[in-house]
C-alpha cells in the first residue's frame, strides 16, 4: 500500500505565508521500483517545487534512447530535479533552483520542450529566431509522428532518473570531482 503524507500550513518560502503544502507519496514506478515523489505548494503565492527519488540510493546514471516511432512517445521517463535532459540539435534541459522532477513519458518530455520553444518563439523580435523556432516545433512533431529519429539522453548524477524501456541504453555516468 503506497505511503501518503500531507503537511499543510507550513511556511512558504516565497512568501513567507503559512500556506504552504508539503506532500510527500511513496509509489511503485515498473521496472525501475520504489520512488518517493515530494511537492511543495503555496495556496497564497502559488510556488511550486517538485522532486522524484529512488527508494534506494542509485550510482550516477546516464541513459540514451533513441526516439525512432510513434509508439515511443509512449515509453516511461523518470526524471529527477538533479537530471540533464539532451536532444541534441533540439534541446537541453539543465538543472538549476527550479528544476523540477517527475515520471512522465517521452511524449510529456517533448510537449515540455515544445512549450519552451512557443514562449520563446512568441517573445522573439527578429524574423530570424521565429523561423528557427517555427523549424523546431515542426521538428518535435515529426518526432512525434516517427517520421524523423532524435536521440534522448538523460545524465543524472543522483541516479534517480531513468528511461523505462528495453530500447533504453544505461551507462554508468562519470561525475567530474572538484578539488578543493
Amino acid at each position: 500500500m503506497p505511503k501518503e503524507d500531507d503537511f499543510e500550513h507550513q511556511q512558504c518560502p516565497m512568501c513567507n505565508e503559512k500556506a504552504l503544502i508539503l506532500t510527500e507519496r511513496e509509489t511503485e514506478v515498473p521496472y525501475f521500483g520504489k520512488v518517493l515523489l515530494f511537492s511543495m505548494t503555496c495556496t497564497s503565492c502559488k510556488y511550486h517545487m517538485a522532486d522524484v527519488e529512488a527508494g534506494e540510493e542509485k550510482e550516477p546514471v546516464k541513459y540514451e534512447f533513441e526516439i525512432s516511432s510513434e509508439d515511443d512517445m509512449k515509453v516511461r521517463v523518470v526524471k529527477s530535479a538533479q537530471a540533464t535532459v539532451k536532444m541534441p540539435h533540439l534541446a537541453t534541459i539543465t538543472p538549476g533552483p527550479a528544476a523540477q522532477g517527475y515520471v512522465t513519458n517521452i511524449e510529456g518530455i517533448l510537449n515540455r520542450v515544445k512549450y519552451q520553444i512557443e514562449s520563446v518563439k512568441e517573445m522573439a523580435e527578429g524574423e530570424e529566431d521565429r523561423k528557427k523556432a517555427k523549424n523546431l516545433l515542426k521538428k518535435i512533431l515529426n518526432i512525434t509522428w516517427g517520421k524523423e529519429k532524435q536521440k534522448l539522453i538523460i545524465e543524472d548524477p543522483s541516479g534517480n532518473s531513468a528511461i523505462i524501456s528495453d530500447k533504453a541504453v544505461k551507462t554508468p555516468l562519470k561525475v567530474k570531482v572538484v578539488e578543493k
